[in-house]
């Protein structure tokens, strides 16, 4: 992985997470794994063929909600145990055993669902009449009935769920604990260079020779890995087809977006609209970069450049709490509460150490508080990556408070919309903080640079390419490598247009992001971000009002649709208002940045 990293066990443990918050020790780990496993077969004598009233519906269900907290505890432990060092073989064994045993578990339970679904809608009705509780697990299961497989087939579908994780679990691997990106040498001096430090470090280099040599070498490792990478690709598409096939839906995107309960429409519109209204406005600010750094030309490897590089402020963790309390105290008292806990209690994993996952992310076991894992560079760009994350934590703390585990998650499509919201949070409190121009220039620039650009730019152009492999396994094709290369350059070429050269290595960042392996997940950033910006809006205009409809519908969990969600947080996603006005809304802030840069 390159020198300079620390090995996990090296590492100060005040900046890492405190997983016995889930489970002390090893010991109570591997005996909740025992109780699952025995709760699951007495449910299955208990229940198996005799779910044919409302009473026993509920009471397996009830039963079913303690059984599925403590699997998702479970699940999620050893997760974030090898999240944080994917080289850990202790770690890595405990995941896979877990994961077997929890789809043994899932498919042991498949009759549940197979059996509801079977029993009269009057039943069902009277269940859902009886029980609050149980109501939205049962609507959902009424709404999947046309699409349920024989229970057989389901019980086998089940039971083969983690192997269908295959290549997700082969992507990252390949990328975190096989590619060995050495180093890199530019005018005689060696420079280190792993993935992190490629997407944490490099891509925003100043100095042009070091960042474009970054860039090259790190294309080059990723190429070497092309074939292995498409590969696994080809076999989650094609798994997404084949189940959807089985399932009786037109097509994988259908299938897709059944779960998210969104329909086509709002799909198509976030991709469509983006690719012809964004495109100019990013454009614009791409030139701007390379007029300030005075380049011969823009090529995609100077995308990430700083529009005031010499100014970004070093931050360590202490520091950064005071900015995080202080932007998001507008949310009230619980949810600084939350957020003293997150720093006291270590939910934070902060640290860089070889091994650990990219990026950055939250997991919310229910039964449990969230975890945060990212990746700390003591740069300022980190209290937005914070926030960010803090968001889902809030979103999630807040839902689990409020509703059961049956109700507590909220549709994909919507779920970028509290992280994002706290950025906005962020950017409203350190305008308001300064008068100087440059730390405005800063601060809205790294609105474009990191918000805007991370989630309409970087994720919708993945969302466009995905769009693209999802027709031609539609029609019947297949993807490779070298079609995947073409597809991602033609997407970028589209979008970037003669503003920016997509040099050669440009079209592998498909095998960057693990988003591909999460169904239709790249689109919904912009989606949750169109929500976010019109409430954001909405605060800076109506105070208190638009932060109380906002609360609520965190704490609604998975309640609602999206587009209730929306309409309850006061933005109408049924037209493509919102997402016209987040581009115009995009388009003024980059003005606004070359306004300051003329100034200064």
């Amino acid at each position: 992985m390159g020198k300079g990293l620390l090995d996990r066990k090296d590492v100060d443990e005040r900046f890492t997470w405190d997983l016995t918050a889930i489970f002390e020790t090893e010991e109570e780990f591997e005996q909740k794994l025992q109780e699952v496993v025995k709760l699951s077969e007495d449910m299955e004598k208990e229940y198996k063929g005799k779910l044919n009233g409302a009473k026993e519906i509920n009471a397996c269900l009830d039963q079913l909600k303690v059984l599925i907290e403590l699997a998702g505890l479970l699940g999620t432990y050893s997760y974030l145990s090898v999240a944080v060092d994917q080289t850990d073989t202790k770690s890595q064994t405990r995941q896979m055993k877990t994961s077997n045993i929890l789809s043994q578990v899932s498919s042991r339970l498949s009759f549940i669902e197979s059996e509801i679904v079977q029993v009269e809608e009057e039943t069902i009705q009277q269940a859902i009449d009886q029980s609050q509780e149980n109501a939205l697990f049962l609507k959902d299961i009424v709404r999947r009935k046309p699409y349920t497989l024989h229970p057989e087939v389901e019980r086998t579908l089940s039971a083969l769920s983690n192997v269908l994780e295959a290549p997700y679990q082969i992507y990252n691997r390949a990328k975190l604990a096989d590619m060995d990106f050495g180093t890199f040498t530019v005018d005689g001096k060696e420079y280190p260079l792993s993935f992190v430090l490629f997407e944490g470090k490099w891509e925003y280099e100043n100095d042009t020779k070091i960042r474009r040599a970054a860039a090259e070498a790190f294309s080059n490792k990723l190429r070497e890995y092309q074939h292995t990478i498409a590969t696994a690709y080809q076999v989650q598409v094609q798994k997404e087809k084949t189940i959807a096939n089985l399932r009786g839906f037109d097509s994988v995107i259908d299938s897709l977006l059944f779960s998210q309960k969104v329909d086509r429409e709002l799909y198509d519109r976030q991709i469509d609209l983006i690719m012809e209204n964004l495109a100019p406005h990013m454009r614009k600010y791409a030139k701007l970069i390379q007029k300030i750094h005075g380049l011969e030309e823009m090529t995609f490897m100077d995308l990430k450049l700083a529009v005031d590089p010499e100014y970004e402020p070093d931050i360590s963790v202490e520091e950064a709490r005071p900015y995080i309390e202080g932007a998001l105290a507008v949310l009230g008292e619980d949810y600084l509460e939350m957020i003293d806990r997150a720093f006291n209690e270590r939910w934070i994993d902060f640290v860089q150490n070889k091994g650990k996952s990219t990026g950055a992310f939250c997991s919310s076991p229910y039964g449990s508080h969230p975890y945060i894992l990212i990746s700390w560079t003591g740069r300022m760009r980190e209290v937005f990556v914070l926030s960010h994350e803090l968001g889902h934590a809030g979103n999630f703390y807040l839902a689990h408070q409020n509703q059961n585990i049956f109700n507590s998650r909220s549709s994909r499509y919507y779920v970028e919309a509290p992280s994002t919201m706290n950025e906005m949070l962020m950017a409203n409190y350190l305008m308001k903080n300064t008068e100087d121009k440059r730390m405005k220039r800063w601060v809205l620039s790294s609105m474009i640079s990191r918000t805007y650009y991370h989630n309409f730019v970087t994720h919708l152009l993945e969302a466009a390419f995905q769009r693209e492999v999802y027709k031609i396994v539609d029609d019947g094709g297949s993807i490779h490598a070298a079609l995947l290369n073409k597809l991602k350059r033609e997407v970028l070429e589209e979008f970037w247009g003669d503003a920016v050269v997509i040099n050669e290595g440009a079209e592998l960042t498909w095998m960057r992001q693990p988003h591909y392996y999460m169904g239709l997940y790249p689109y919904t950033y912009s989606a949750g971000l169109t929500i976010a910006t019109e409430v954001n809006s909405r605060i800076l205009k109506e105070g208190q009002k638009a932060i109380d409809d906002w609360l609520a519908v965190l704490k609604s969990g998975g309640l609602y649709t999206p587009v209730e969600f929306a309409s309850r947080a006061g933005v109408d996603i049924t037209t493509e208002k919102p997402l016209l006005n987040t581009i115009e809304h995009i388009g003024n802030i980059i003005d606004e940045i070359i306004q300051l840069t003329e100034e200064i």
